[in-house]
């Protein structure tokens, strides 16, 4: 069932996939306003879903989480420990890869947007102004050092991903 919340976040999907796409255009140069609104947005978007979808689909279940939630949780914290380092071709190629086995998890077939959809049943619309409401994220500097890089190497290896940074 595709219905109102699957449709905007897909959306949204598309539209950070076309400034990740729109700022690595040019294999050897990075576009910064475009990875900038790339990373603005998707630090906003994991905002939506941690916030606001997976607490409303943990409640409509009953308080239980999802069956998914745990692997999304560390996906996105993954994805958020890569944009804080300044981007480079290999961060990208590791945002590609973690979002890669990600989306799918969430827009495919029986995924949590269509889980979503089908438990909070007629709520579903509450909760897409909710998510058309959320504000804009306050994004700080790049931060690049061997903090920041761990960081990100420990938030892939919790998340399942073997690689490197």
């Amino acid at each position: 069932m595709r219905g109102k919340i699957y449709s905007y976040l897909a959306n949204d999907h598309a539209r950070l996939d076309g400034a990740l796409r729109r700022a690595t255009y040019d294999p050897d140069h990075i576009d910064r306003v475009a990875y900038a609104e790339f990373r603005e947005g998707l630090l906003r978007h994991i905002g939506m879903e941690e916030k606001i979808l997976l607490p409303a689909g943990r409640s409509a279940y009953g308080g239980k989480p999802l069956a998914s939630a745990n692997k999304l949780h560390l996906d996105r914290g993954a994805l958020a420990a890569l944009l804080v380092p300044t981007p480079t071709s290999a961060i990208i190629a590791l945002i590609k890869t973690v979002l890669d086995g990600h989306n799918p998890l969430e827009e495919g077939p029986g995924g949590v947007y269509e889980e979503c959809e089908r438990l909070l049943g007629t709520g579903a619309d509450e909760i897409v102004l909710r998510l058309q409401s959320a504000p804009r994220v306050a994004v700080a500097p790049h931060v690049d050092n061997f903090t920041a890089l761990e960081s990100a190497r420990n938030a892939l290896r919790r998340a399942g991903y073997d690689v490197t940074v």
